[in-house]
């Protein structure tokens, strides 16, 4: 406030004129009174007792006003203390001259401050004129008590009066409309304490009738617990027609200034309280962020080890097991850290953007906890996760490739022992020493048959070989004894070898002795050997078990089984052969009279060995194998409207999830409406989204049918479960970003007192300048389901350098190439080489709306320490509430000042700290 210039003159009595009305008399009849002598009485008590209240604080006083102002020292003691500024040094002499001098610099300094005196001079007051030297005190209270006094718009007397009419006006007979009779009854005084302290003062008990009592009750009150001291009599002012004036204004000013602090102390008390509260808040959020973001990086650091063992199971129940693990995973544990990871990303954006809005500075999480240390754990964890489910969907195949050759393994070695057992030890008979030629050359013609069979029997032990080393290669996990048994039968098979060739040279060696032969057992048993041999192989074969995964392949077995049943008629006719033969010997041997010994010499087979296999091929095994093919065509047709059922679902949700993708982008960077339609049809897109998830869950139903069902390929689409669950994921998280954004940006909007048109201006000018994002819309856009470091809105609204500058220069700004670095500094602190949108309202904001500043704050806590540099602990308990005192006790420093009492703290070091600045 500017000084207010003050003309005073003085001539038989002294008299005050100022530029503005308040120092001009109300009516003529006040001039006659000024000789008053009560009036002298009271102003004289009246500006002792104020010059007392301020010369105290220097550990002085007055007892006669005129006397003890003579010297000059005190008065410009008196100048010191209500100014707070240094005057020049009073000269020590005792002698006239000495005092004119001081009181001299006394007047000087006071003429200083924009105050003109007329009459009066340095000699009156060194000479003690009552009336000057009264003259003086009140044209020092004029300038230092009232002249600062300002209540909506009215300055000095009139805003003195203005406040003491708005605090009085509720009271009962209390009508303040001057500063003389106005005050004569003591209600008003009572009044301005009950209003401001209602605890010191019942009003309901004062009487306007007793006005030297409430005159008295207000004083000792004053004096007592709100530090004014005792400036009038009561009984001077209500036996005084008119009070003097100047006495009451000055007292009354004091109330003002007594109030008036304790009301600047409460605003103080509360702007701190409303910075420690946004401190606390924000300390609150960095906690909830560290501690969110330990148990999620603690999670996947506990998960990765699990996905990332590889021990293979030996059971394919237990590998089962095992992808049941890994599903429950995906249902059960996985969604809810997802939803952590985005809420994560949400927290650390608010964090940001409160502290932005606060001028904090940024929040930097403890070391390997930022949001992209949290990214690249959670990518390592989906990387994991991946390879996991592919070892285990090919460790399943390789279990039940095993499982397979592993029965096939079996089964063609008990063939293959049942047809072994005893050989050797029939090769090792002589029965031939003692056999007839008949014999001889029936023995002859057996063994030939019996090399017949060996030899076709050799595929089936090259087969069981076979299928052991793949069983190995394929680390089978009892391959130990699949390798015992495998040599067992190859030794088996290397002895029969050398025992049927020793058996053949010794029969050739008699059959030259020998010249008779049957030759119808010799060709039944040649006719039957291969035919029976043939029948072993179909029912090998008709009990050959397969593996299929597809409607073609299992066609193409039908197909071979059906060729199989058309070459049956065949051996029908080769059947019919054999019993033909049988049928001739029996016609011989009853037409010669031979009797039979019912023993074919040449093969051990019978006729009805030759029917009874023929019937078990024919009437079981056919059958069956038909009844299987067809078993598996309905398995694989099941299979087949299982892809076709998931397919169609998937060819429909990954184009839904892209074209809500598309959707979110363009709200999120168009400018039509407000924010908070733009928030209204974001929270509309998110329902729908989350309206959808039905589509997603019954996917994954159909998903889990189908690996069930172990079926691995679909080529009916080509979204997998995977991709829409990326998708899925994005669309969640991109979503829960954008409202995000829009929220911070409202938040910065209301903060800052942002219109919705600037905001408007903003985006417009942002989207003009946007090169990128128009280049990238004028592209055919294809989207796929591959996670990014970036989200997709974000790559939606950015700006390069280049852009930057010219959108700033189009605004007005004049950038040269130290301030443009500057601004790209603010704007791109972490030097990706973009300007997001974000970033952009962030800057535009800070440059048109003003926030508290850490010399605000000083000065607030200025006030509640009186003006010291230092505030001690009882004065933070007395000015504010417990939990913010605490919070300031617990943080502040000592104070390392001269002069500072015990326990004194340092509030400007702590108010610096607040907003990550250096000590001011």
């Amino acid at each position: 406030m500017t000084a207010v210039e003050t003309q005073i003159t003085y001539t038989n009595s002294y008299t005050i004129q100022h530029e503005d009305t308040y120092m001009t008399q109300e009516e003529d009849w006040d001039r006659d009174l000024l000789l008053d002598p009560a009036w002298e009485k009271q102003q004289r008590k009246t500006f002792t007792a104020w010059c007392n209240s301020h010369l105290r604080k220097a550990g002085t006083q007055i007892e006669n006003i005129e006397e003890d102002f003579r010297n000059g020292l005190k008065l410009m003691l008196l100048l010191e203390v209500i100014s707070g500024e240094r005057l020049p040094k009073p000269d020590k002499g005792k002698m006239r001259f000495h005092k004119i001098a001081n009181v001299n610099k006394a007047l000087d300094f006071i003429c200083s401050k924009g105050v003109k005196l007329v009459s009066i001079g340095a000699e009156e007051i060194v000479d003690g004129n009552v009336k000057m030297t009264l003259g003086m005190i009140w044209t020092i209270i004029l300038r230092f008590a009232i002249q600062d006094i300002s209540v909506e718009e009215t300055s000095a007397k009139e805003g003195l009066l203005l406040w003491c009419q708005r605090k009085t006006a509720p009271y009962r007979n209390v009508n303040v409309q001057n500063f003389h009779i106005s005050w004569k009854d003591g209600l008003a005084l009572c009044a301005l304490i009950h209003r401001h302290r209602p605890d010191l003062i019942d009003y309901s008990k004062l009487r306007k009738d007793d006005p030297i009592g409430n005159l008295n009750t207000a004083f000792e009150v004053a004096e007592k617990y709100l530090d004014i001291p005792k400036m009038l009599d009561a009984e001077d002012i209500v036996n005084t027609p008119k009070p003097d004036e100047k006495a009451i204004m000055t007292y009354v000013s004091c109330f003002y200034h007594a109030f008036a602090g304790a009301e600047q102390a409460e605003t103080a008390a509360n702007r701190i309280c409303k910075v420690l509260a946004v401190n606390q808040e924000n300390e609150k959020l960095m906690e909830e962020y560290e501690k969110l973001a330990s148990e999620l990086l603690e999670w996947i650091r506990r998960t990765i080890p699990w996905l990332e063992n590889r021990v293979a199971e030996q059971t394919m129940r237990a590998m089962q097991q095992k992808l049941e693990d890994f599903r429950d995973y995906r249902r059960v544990h996985k969604p809810p850290r997802v939803q952590e990871k985005c809420q994560l990303e949400i927290n650390f954006n608010t964090l940001q953007t409160k502290l932005r809005l606060s001028n904090r500075p940024a929040f930097m999480p403890s070391e390997g906890k930022m949001v992209s240390d949290i990214a690249n754990a959670w990518k390592g964890l989906e990387q994991v996760e991946k390879g996991y489910e592919e070892w285990l969907l090919t460790e399943i195949r390789r279990l039940e490739r095993l499982d397979h050759l592993a029965e096939k393994f079996k089964q063609k070695c008990a063939m293959h022992e049942a047809w072994t057992a005893g050989k050797e030890d029939l090769l090792s008979q002589k029965d031939y020493e003692s056999a007839s030629l008949m014999e001889i050359r029936a023995l002859m013609r057996k063994h030939e048959a019996f090399e017949s069979d060996l030899a076709a029997h050799q595929d089936r032990v090259e087969q069981i070989a076979a299928i052991a080393q793949e069983l190995n290669e394929l680390d089978y996990h009892d391959a130990a004894t699949v390798n015992t048994r495998c040599q067992g039968i190859c030794d088996q098979w290397d002895n029969l070898g050398t025992l049927t060739q020793k058996r053949r040279d010794s029969l050739e060696r008699v059959e030259k002795l020998w010249e008779t032969i049957d030759q119808l057992y010799l060709e039944f048993a040649k006719r039957a050997a291969p035919f029976n041999n043939w029948m072993d192989g179909a029912m090998e074969d008709l009990q050959d078990m397969f593996i299929v995964h597809s409607i073609e392949e299992i066609q193409s077995l039908i197909t071979a089984h059906d060729q199989f049943k058309a070459t049956l008629p065949e051996a029908d006719k080769e059947r019919m052969a054999t019993l033909g033969i049988h049928n001739e010997i029996l016609k011989i041997a009853q037409t010669y009279g031979i009797k039979l010994s019912g023993i074919n010499p040449y093969t051990n087979l019978s006729l009805q060995d030759i029917s009874t296999k023929w019937d078990t091929v024919s009437q079981h095994f056919v059958p069956l194998r038909d009844q299987m093919l067809q078993e598996e065509v309905a398995r694989q047709q099941a299979n087949e409207r299982l892809r076709r059922q998931f397919a169609a679902q998937a060819n429909i949700i990954g184009p839904w999830i892209q074209t809500k993708m598309e959707e979110i982008s363009h709200v999120s960077v168009d400018i039509a409406g407000s924010l908070e339609e733009q928030m209204n049809s974001l929270k509309q897109y998110e329902q729908n989204i989350i309206n959808y998830k039905s589509n997603i869950d019954k996917l994954e139903g159909d998903h889990q049918l189908i690996q069930e069902s172990l079926i691995f390929d679909n080529k009916h689409t080509n979204y997998t479960m995977e991709h829409i669950r990326v998708g899925w994921e994005q669309l969640l998280t991109t979503i829960a970003r954008t409202i995000n954004e829009v929220e911070n940006q409202i938040l910065t909007r209301d903060a800052k007192g942002i219109s919705q048109e600037q905001l408007n201006e903003f985006r417009a000018s942002f989207n003009h300048f946007d090169r990128v994002r128009r280049h990238r819309r004028s592209r055919r856009r294809e989207w796929c389901f591959i996670p990014c470091a970036v989200p997709l809105q974000k790559r939606n609204g950015m700006m390069d350098p280049d852009d930057f500058r010219a959108c700033l220069i189009s605004m007005g700004y004049d950038l040269g190439e130290v301030e443009f670095a500057r601004i790209m500094t603010l704007v791109d602190p972490n030097n990706t080489g973009v300007v997001t949108f974000q970033a952009f309202i962030d800057f535009m904001t800070r440059e048109t709306a003003e926030t508290d500043t850490a010399e605000q704050v000083m000065a607030s806590f200025k006030i509640l320490a009186s003006d010291k540099n230092y505030i001690t602990v009882e004065e933070l308990r007395r000015e504010l509430p417990p939990e913010q005192a605490e919070y300031c006790i617990t943080r502040m420093t000592r104070y390392a000042g001269p002069d500072s009492p015990p326990g004194a703290l340092d509030y400007i070091s702590f108010s610096s700290a607040l907003y990550g600045e250096s000590d001011l």
